[in-house]
């Protein structure tokens, strides 16, 4: 795939636009914020690591005449999402990503109570777009949130909703991606002021597959980085929700397979509406 001309196609300016984007430093972050400086738009990083934001915003100030903003957030911390959100608001963005996630890490209970991976990919980004509709409706503005086909490996379950009882990294990750999905696209139903694009990049060599022992990983990451798509083609899913948004049921992903490809919009099939519904009560309790 030529990537620039599949850009000149699918892809316009940005220029006056602000996007805020969550995960910012990470592989496909990384990748997404080179094509939004170069399509014109300000920048705001929402991001863990101050450092590592600091020294990417240099980078793409020194690329790019670019506006970049820095917000710390930790999506663990309820508080650390509360106070970013706010920041968030301040800087009137036009678009809103969520890239942000967590696969195979230590887990533990939050002090909300929830299973800091089910935090991270779920609760968190889910409080942070319903609170910043509102500023996006004064923009016309649009939501893009990155899902994965793990959402596909478990159905939920009312029992056990965050997952805190099974020990796979791939169902627990594959959990809150199913969460946050549905609930969005049950929040997003019946809003006229706001679009929502849901969007998956297959799979991609990133610091979130980077989770197999180090031995392991030594052995596997070349072959991967062969056999799959590389960050900066599998982030043009992404950034074709920024110009495209997705009806109810639907995402934005790769067309072979969701694995490999130019990036399609298609209905799902992986979740019943009984079920997406469902989610999105549970959603409102935990979120509230």
């Amino acid at each position: 795939m030529n990537i620039n001309n599949w850009i000149k196609r699918n892809c316009g300016s940005l220029k006056g636009k602000t996007v805020a984007i969550t995960g910012s430093t990470g592989g496909l972050g990384n990748e997404l914020c080179f094509y939004f400086a170069r399509l014109g738009a300000n920048l705001v990083l929402v991001d863990r690591n101050r450092e590592k934001s600091e020294n990417f915003a240099r980078t793409l100030k020194d690329k790019y005449s670019v506006r970049v903003t820095l917000i710390t957030a930790d999506l663990e911390d309820r508080y650390s999402v509360t106070i970013a959100t706010e920041l968030i608001k301040k800087e009137k963005p036009d678009i809103f990503i969520h890239n942000a996630g967590a696969y195979s890490i230590p887990r533990h209970k939050t002090k909300q109570g929830l299973d800091n991976v089910f935090a991270i990919n779920f609760a968190s980004p889910y409080y942070m777009i319903k609170e910043l509709i509102p500023t996006l409706r004064e923009t016309k503005g649009r939501v893009i949130a990155v899902s994965s086909i793990a959402h596909n490996y478990s159905k939920s379950d009312p029992d056990d909703i965050d997952f805190s009882n099974r020990t796979a990294a791939s169902k627990v990750y594959g959990n809150a991606k199913r969460y946050l999905m549905c609930a969005l696209w049950e929040l997003f139903k019946n809003e006229t002021g706001v679009k929502l694009a849901i969007a998956h990049p297959g799979i991609t060599p990133t610091g979130i597959t980077a989770h197999y022992p180090a031995w392991i990983y030594a052995i596997i990451k070349y072959p991967m980085k062969v056999i799959f798509m590389r960050p900066k083609v599998a982030a043009l899913s992404v950034l074709k929700g920024v110009f495209e948004e997705t009806g109810y049921m639907e995402w934005i992903g790769p067309w072979l397979f969701d694995i490999w490809g130019r990036p399609i919009k298609k209905k799902l099939c992986t979740v019943s509406e009984t079920e997406s519904k469902r989610i999105f009560e549970t959603a409102e309790q935990i979120v509230g």
